[in-house]
């Protein structure tokens, strides 16, 4: 069963998630700026670190563009802070343990993992405007290059 997923325009469903120090970080605290909202099966593991290190690379040029990252995945806080600290990630990686905010916007559900069809986090990113609308929905995205489609969308 795949969820229902979210299209441009959509509001963005709303979260307030614990960070790798287990603070709480809420969505509405970016209101007024862009955010990338991207969403990742498990901390340290090979395809997840491209994508977490490709946006870590690019931070510079997304903050002077005034776009805030925000990294999610249902890994708890404990592991988030070991790959922060492993990858130098500067941006926040918040823990969905229970999985509602993934399955909030669409990113949980049925998908292929070496020919098997199983259940678990699709990764997929969106650009959140500063109205907290999503301006773009992307599926099942490969972490090769993903950074850069973001970041040509994002027009930076």
């Amino acid at each position: 069963m795949t969820e229902q997923r979210l299209e441009p325009g959509d509001a963005a469903p709303e979260f307030t998630l614990p960070d790798a120090d287990g603070k709480p970080v809420s969505l509405s605290s970016y209101r007024g700026r862009r955010v990338v909202v991207y969403f990742y099966p498990a901390a340290m593991t090979p395809g997840c670190t491209k994508e977490a290190v490709g946006f870590q690379d690019q931070l510079k040029a997304l903050d002077a563009a005034d776009v805030a990252v925000l990294g999610i995945s249902p890994d708890e806080p404990s592991k988030l802070a070991k790959f922060r600290e492993r990858d130098s990630l500067a941006f926040p990686l918040l823990s969905d343990a229970d999985t509602k905010v993934l399955h909030a916007y669409g990113a949980y559900g049925e998908k292929k993992l070496y020919g098997k069809t199983i259940v678990g986090v699709i990764r997929s990113t969106f650009i959140v405007d500063a109205d907290g609308k999503v301006e773009k929905a992307f599926y099942n995205v490969k972490a090769t290059g993903h950074v850069e489609r973001v970041l040509r969308e994002l027009g930076i």
